[in-house]
C-alpha cells in the first residue's frame, strides 16, 4: 500500500512542532530529530525556517496575524475607536492563546530565566508595535512631527510592556474561562488610554484595587 505523500507547508511544520512539544514535554534535540518525527527530511525543514527557535517564534506571530485577520473580517471593526480596537485585539488574541494554552504555557516557561522566554516573542513585539501605531489616531498624538515621533515610540514601548504584563497575568490566571484576565484587560486598556489623555486618577485607583485584591487572594 502506497504511503500518502505529505505536503510540507509552514502550517504543517508549526502543527507538528506544537504536537511534538506537547507529547514529549520538551523541545526536539535537533532539526534532524524533529524532521524525522514529522515524516520529512531535514532539507525540507530549512525551506521554511533556519532553526527550531525561528519556528517557535513564528507560532506567536501566526497567533497575532490570525487575530488581526479575524478582526478585519468584521465589518464593524473599521468603525471602532483606538481603545475599542485594542480591546478587541486583546480579547481575540487571548482567545486564540486559550485554545492553545497547554503549548503556550509550556513554551513560555521553558527557561527559568524569564528573559530567555520573552525572547521567543521578539518577532511578535515588532508586529504588535506596528499595530499600535496603526490604530492610534491623530487625537492621541502631538502635532509637531519630531515630538510626535518620540511620543509614538514611547507609546509603542509602553503598550508592549502592558502586553507582557497581561500575558503574565493570563499565564497565572486560574479563573473559569479566564474571567479575571478579561477584567484585567478592560481595566488596563482603559487606564492606558486615560493616561494618554492625562485624566487617569479614577482608572488608576480602580486598576490598583483590582491588582491588590488579586495579590491578596493569591497569598491567602
Amino acid at each position: 500500500m502506497a504511503t500518502k505523500k505529505i505536503k510540507i507547508t509552514q502550517e504543517y511544520l508549526i502543527s507538528q512542532y506544537m504536537e511534538y512539544r506537547l507529547e514529549h514535554q520538551q523541545k526536539p534535540s535537533s532539526v534532524y530529530a524533529f524532521s524525522k518525527a514529522a515524516g520529512m527530511n531535514e532539507g525540507q525543514f530549512y525551506n521554511f525556517f533556519g532553526t527550531l527557535e525561528a519556528l517557535e517564534k513564528e507560532i506567536y506571530t501566526v497567533f497575532f496575524t490570525k487575530s488581526v485577520e479575524m478582526l478585519e473580517n468584521d465589518s464593524n471593526y473599521a468603525t471602532y475607536d483606538s481603545q475599542t480596537k485594542l480591546l478587541s485585539f486583546y480579547f481575540t488574541f487571548f482567545e486564540l492563546l486559550a485554545a492553545n494554552r497547554s503549548f503556550v504555557t509550556l513554551s513560555l516557561n521553558t527557561h527559568k530565566n524569564q528573559l530567555k522566554n520573552v525572547l521567543l516573542l521578539s518577532d511578535l513585539r515588532q508586529k504588535f508595535k506596528n499595530y499600535i501605531a496603526s490604530i492610534l489616531t491623530d487625537s492621541y498624538l502631538l502635532k509637531q512631527e519630531k515630538a510626535r515621533e518620540i511620543q509614538l515610540k514611547a507609546l509603542q514601548e509602553a503598550a508592549w510592556i502592558q502586553f507582557l504584563l497581561t500575558l503574565k497575568f493570563w499565564l497565572e490566571d486560574d479563573s473559569a474561562s479566564f474571567e479575571k484576565t478579561d477584567i484585567y484587560i478592560e481595566k488596563s486598556v482603559k487606564l492606558s488610554f486615560e493616561l494618554i489623555n492625562s485624566s487617569p486618577l479614577e482608572s488608576l485607583m480602580d486598576f490598583g484595587k483590582f491588582i491588590f485584591k488579586e495579590k491578596i487572594q493569591q497569598h491567602s
